[in-house]
């Protein structure tokens, strides 16, 4: 006989422990990776908490299929994994975020440069660490078990999950940046820290921005030569370098007077240098400012960029062999400009491939490939180094031992608690800058060359300089001194000194803009054409004071005169941006 109570069913408890070894599974594949950068402080902890949760997605499958558990496990489990793989050895060999940039990299190499590759990276202990990484996901895979629960529930759980984890944040992203495009360009960088959409994400980005990269570099084929051009040096061996630097604010070099010994390298070959005093960028931004100081734009003509050739088209006219090595991210929609200068050249060295701007990536890594181009034995050579520099956030962009500056000790008073330490941070970062410049200069200096090395940072910063005390960053709507005032200097070698009229005393203190560099360094190489003028050429008898105009030229009105910049007179908070 049935009982009443015996014909209720009784309510199923949900299996927590089987879910969590569910969870615990999918998330192994993202998760390891994003838990050693985590720990190796390479960057901060977005990467680790978007992987954490976005894969909860593949719970799904197996919440509505419980009874195929461990099969959509396994089938997803082998995807998973092997597309793990390049992102955790990736960051073993280089301690580096996998990235659409490394996929550029795989892409523009061919079989010769692959083998060579794994013939310098293959290490013994790859092997007990690939077969500890793939025992793991196969020893959670045996404690897997269904979790049961009705279908009603699951169907309501799987709908929760990609509400919250993927309809709710591209709404939120499209709402906060205004735009589908947008806001889905916001989400997709979410998204990519988890397997397998780093990979998905990052090879669908990088043929947008290839794709944009070769419009511009076709456009590039057909800008006419330079006319007219002779070279003074035409015939001779020499070796001619270019270092950019980044977010470098001159007001915090002890080379040029700041209280803090911000220099001690540079400062111990002053006499070495021709140190230039008075130089300004035209804008606070790094594509905006080079698409100027690399080519014939200028404020007034911005689009000159488009029309005529840049720095490395004009060297390699002259005969020069072009190399271009940069630590700055590679092929990124902001860096788009910046990879097709660097496709100019002959040759490039890509070193810094990481997603997250944010992370630790020094400029040091310059050293060796700039020693390697060294050697080569093109004799003429023109060597472009794009530094990170002192970028945000600064805290990642020097070595520990590098952290010199930890208190108060000539810091403005208001600057104090948070601000305090990033104003720390700020210096220490110009310190290692300090370092990789002199390091830069004495291993050219080692290589007994003809030639010269000229370094300038691409804008300024402001770090709490600046009227109140407030700003950071740079705004070019709300301008301040900080944001323009860049480091400008030379050294020349013996050789080249013996050739040529290198004593700038006369000029080091001329007012200047960056945006005519393109004229100061064809006249310090000995270059002469149709489009050189020397009344824009910093170290010219001929050059002329003018206006130096800063502000976005594609909006006339608000350009103005740098000089009417009151440097104490601002407030409020800059805007950070590449």
């Amino acid at each position: 006989m049935t009982t009443a109570s015996s014909a209720v069913p009784r309510r199923t408890r949900t299996d927590w422990a089987g879910l969590g070894w569910l969870f615990l599974f999918f998330w192994y594949f993202s998760g390891v990776t994003q838990a050693l950068i985590q720990f190796a402080g390479t960057t901060g902890f977005q990467g680790f908490r978007d992987a954490f949760f976005l894969s909860a997605l593949w719970l799904i499958p197996a919440l509505l299929f419980p009874s195929r558990t461990k099969l959509i496990a396994a089938v997803l489990g082998i995807a998973l994994f092997l597309c793990s793989l390049g992102s955790l050895f990736y960051f073993l060999v280089y301690h580096q975020e996998f990235s659409q940039s490394v996929i550029f990299i795989m892409f523009e190499s061919n079989n010769a440069e692959a083998s060579e590759y794994l013939g310098q990276y293959f290490q013994w202990w790859m092997v007990p660490t690939f077969l500890l990484y793939a025992a793991v996901p196969v020893f959670i895979w045996t404690r897997l078990r269904p979790v049961r629960i009705n279908t009603t529930k699951a169907i309501a759980v799987s709908l929760a999950l990609v509400l919250g984890l993927v309809v709710w944040p591209l709404i939120k992203a499209v709402k906060k940046k205004g735009s589908y495009e947008s806001g889905m360009e916001s989400f997709q960088g979410r998204m990519e820290p988890a397997v397998p959409w780093q990979l998905v994400i990052g090879y669908s980005n990088y043929l947008k921005q290839l794709d944009g990269m070769q419009d511009m570099l076709a456009l590039d084929a057909k800008i006419p030569p330079l006319t007219n051009l002779k070279d003074t040096m035409a015939g001779q061996p020499s070796t001619l370098v270019l270092v950019i630097g980044e977010s470098t604010n001159r007001g915090h070099m002890s080379l040029y007077g700041y209280g803090r010994d911000t220099n001690p390298e540079l400062s111990k070959m002053r006499d070495q240098l021709s140190v230039f005093n008075d130089v300004v960028t035209p804008r606070p931004y790094t594509i905006e400012a080079l698409q100027q100081v690399l080519t014939f734009a200028d404020e007034e003509h911005p689009d000159q960029f488009l029309k005529t050739p840049s720095i490395v088209k004009m060297m390699k006219q002259a005969g020069y062999k072009t190399y271009w090595i940069t630590n700055q991210q590679t092929l990124t929609k902001r860096n788009t400009m910046l990879t097709t200068f660097s496709e100019q050249a002959d040759e490039q060295v890509y070193l810094n491939n990481n997603r997250n701007q944010n992370a630790r990536q020094y400029d040091g890594d310059v050293v060796e490939p700039f020693a390697k181009v060294l050697g080569d034995s093109a004799p003429r050579k023109l060597i472009i180094i794009h530094l990170l520099g002192t970028h945000v956030s600064y805290q990642y962009r020097f070595p520990p031992e590098f952290a010199k500056f930890t208190d108060n000790v000539g810091v403005p008073p208001s600057v104090t608690g948070e601000r305090l330490a990033t104003y720390n941070d700020y210096d220490n970062a110009v310190l290692y800058n300090d370092f990789v410049i002199s390091s830069l200069i004495k291993k050219f200096q080692a290589a007994d060359p003809n030639g010269f090395l000229l370094y300038l940072s691409d804008h300024g910063e402001d770090v709490y300089d600046s009227g109140d005390h407030t700003n950071l960053g740079r705004n070019e709507g709300n301008p301040t001194s900080a944001m323009y005032t860049i480091p400008f200097m030379a050294w020349a070698s013996p050789k080249w000194k013996a050739d040529h009229a290198w004593g700038f005393q006369g000029d080091v203190n001329r007012p200047y803009s960056s945006q005519n560099l393109i004229h100061t360094f064809a006249d310090m190489a000995g270059l002469s054409f149709n489009e050189f003028d020397p009344t824009k050429s910093l170290v010219n008898d001929k050059f002329v004071v003018r206006p130096r105009l800063i502000g976005d030229p594609y909006n006339p009105k608000a350009l103005r005169d740098y000089a009417t910049l009151e440097p104490k007179a601002d407030t409020g908070t800059a805007v950070v941006q590449k």
